[in-house]
């Protein structure tokens, strides 16, 4: 269903439920189980998402939804996996590590909120993603109203979400909802050239500028002070007295 693997400083998840990846509740529990993991995995300072399927994450189960669907519990029950998916997907945010989804097929609904949680998206080319919901009179709950509009402006997220429209990915990186197209094929070649690069990097101080990025997207505390307090932490650390040595040194 979701399979993680812990290279050095890399934790690469990938969704491996055929065919396309559908969301239901015992997906939802296992990835949740994977980031209670990497959240306690100080070593790891990149999570790189991928699919093992056609699809990245084509979204919510549709059998899991028909059986639900017909009854006031089961409408109620659907709304209580949302929350789920809400809760999933904020954890992934919060994660100390820089995450990267690698989209190289559908991601719908779910799927792109899923994608949309994460630090950085590489998609192909080929690939499509959206938040169609509204054509079924639905809406993307799962925090895809909030992080699309967060992310790519009001006036993307009022055309993509209310036109229901799905795009491919070159459109997708013009429109703000992705930051990397690849041709298909090179996909798997560029994000693990992305992922190492990353990785090579300090993983506390990586932690500290994600901290500091989120601080300014979310408001509620002084941005400035919280770069200084970060800035303090980072300059008694050892490894960046160390970083800070050898480039003066070289300079």
């Amino acid at each position: 269903m979701i399979s993680l693997r812990i290279d050095d400083s890399v934790a690469s998840v990938t969704l491996c439920r055929a065919p396309v990846n559908a969301i239901n509740e015992e997906w939802i529990e296992a990835f949740d189980r994977i980031l209670a993991e990497l959240e306690h995995t100080p070593r790891v300072n990149v999570l790189w998402i991928r699919s093992a399927e056609r699809a990245f994450c084509a979204g919510a189960d549709l059998d899991v939804i028909g059986s639900l669907f017909a009854t006031a519990a089961g409408r109620e029950k659907m709304i209580a996996i949302t929350r789920r998916m809400q809760q999933l997907y904020a954890r992934l945010e919060r994660l100390p590590q820089v995450t990267i989804a690698e989209i190289g097929g559908a991601a719908m609904g779910g799927g792109f909120e899923l994608a949309l949680a994460c630090d950085l998206r590489v998609v192909a080319d080929t690939a499509k993603v959206g938040l169609p919901e509204a054509r079924l009179g639905l809406l993307p709950a799962a925090g895809g109203t909030q992080r699309m509009t967060r992310i790519c402006g009001e006036a993307v997220a009022r055309r993509l979400i209310l036109g229901a429209e799905v795009v491919a990915g070159t459109n997708a990186v013009k429109l703000g909802c992705a930051h990397w197209v690849a041709p298909a094929a090179e996909l798997e070649t560029f994000t693990r050239a992305l992922v190492a690069r990353i990785a090579a990097l300090p993983p506390r101080a990586l932690a500290e500028c994600k901290r500091c990025i989120t601080v300014a997207v979310e408001g509620g505390q002084d941005g400035y002070e919280v770069e200084l307090a970060g800035s303090a932490a980072m300059l008694a650390d050892g490894e960046t007295q160390q970083r800070v040595r050898a480039f003066l040194n070289g300079h």
